[in-house]
């Protein structure tokens, strides 16, 4: 396979890291395969931009943050650069950096993914970075690479040693993606690294393709969204955007509305209704949204679906209100792991179950 700066040289990637003999790749080209994201218009999305601008502002706006998104391959190369090209740089008080916009790695043993290290960017990071992880020895390794869960990266570069092999990865264990809608809890705030996030730490579990559609403080399940969901081809739907609903009321009159829509184009698909993580003792309307929720789910089950599960994050995150988040709300990597290990047997019946 040829290198970009083979090919044009004005695609030369200049570097500033202390390796004389590194090639660069896009992931845009094979053996290199990207996932849970789109490439349009220069940028990576989760979504088509068209349909962005449809739904709200908001979702326009974060619908380029790379949440969700990954690049794998293999490679015997001693070690992994990446040269990210970035924009609109994710910087908050409450968020690490690594995780707003860093890029963590992963590579597979036995068949599960370990995680190796993290690219962490500097701290005056205003759009482009690039960082290296030395592995010292040329084994084969499959090597998963995290985007940054909120900001914008318009190009990936993988640097590895000029003689060294790269190859497809292998595929996921299921063909169809998980797909996640919601919060910015959802989205991935506010882990300490990309793959830290619950929606991360669960697909990784069973070998999964997924779909991050979470959109900070703009997930309040519109129609335009619904009806987007709707038409994906996915193995599961995970719903929870309770937290983004402005009021009760709001969430009343959506939340049974998007599950029926997506339903009606999907009738055998699997889906987990999700009430926030937020604390009863802080967030005093708490009760009221979970009734709503448990209440769109028992309807579904009296009508006849059989493939509508029911996850109580009042109840499921108790265990680790105390130490699970940043500041009463947004979950750290304790809490993410919480969710992921609750929401973790209802994955694994589906999955045990289909078909059946």
């Amino acid at each position: 396979m040829k290198s970009l700066d083979e090919i044009d040289q004005n695609f030369k990637i200049e570097t500033n890291l202390n390796k004389t003999d590194i090639k660069f790749y896009s992931i845009l080209n094979a053996p290199c395969k990207f996932y849970g994201l789109i490439y349009e218009n220069n940028k990576f999305r989760r979504m088509p931009e068209k349909i962005a601008e449809g739904v709200s502002e908001g979702v326009k706006y974060l619908h380029t943050n790379t949440a969700g998104g990954r690049v794998r391959f293999k490679t015997d190369s001693s070690y992994i650069a990446i040269s990210a090209k970035m924009s609109n740089i994710g910087k908050m008080d409450h968020f690490a950096l690594t995780g707003s916009c860093g890029f963590d790695m992963y590579i597979k043993i036995n068949g599960t993914e370990k995680f190796v290290t993290t690219f962490r960017p500097p701290f005056d990071i205003t759009d482009s970075y690039e960082s290296v992880f030395n592995f010292n020895t040329n084994e084969m390794r499959e090597i998963t690479i995290n985007f940054p869960l909120y900001s914008d990266v318009n190009m990936l570069y993988i640097g590895i040693e000029q003689n060294a092999k790269i190859l497809e990865p292998s595929n996921y264990a299921y063909e169809k993606p998980i797909v996640y809608y919601g919060s910015s809890i959802t989205q991935g705030g506010c882990a300490s690294r990309p793959g830290n996030a619950y929606t991360s730490m669960l697909a990784r579990k069973f070998n999964m393709d997924h779909i991050n559609l979470g959109f900070s403080g703009n997930a309040r399940g519109e129609q335009e969204i619904a009806d987007y969901i709707a038409s994906l081809d996915m193995e599961i739907f995970v719903y929870d955007y309770d937290h983004n609903a402005p009021t009760v009321e709001h969430l009343q009159s959506t939340h049974e509305k998007m599950l029926n829509t997506i339903r009606k184009a999907n009738p055998t698909l699997p889906i987990i209704l999700m009430t926030s993580v937020s604390m009863d003792h802080i967030h005093d309307n708490r009760p009221k949204r979970r009734d709503i929720i448990y209440q769109t789910y028992q309807n579904a089950k009296n009508n006849g679906d059989n493939n509508i599960y029911f996850w109580d994050g009042t109840k499921e995150f108790a265990p680790y209100e105390d130490y699970g988040t940043v500041e009463g709300c947004h979950p750290n990597d304790c809490g993410f792991y919480g969710m992921a290990t609750t929401l973790e047997p209802i994955v694994k019946y589906i999955l045990t179950n289909k078909g059946a």
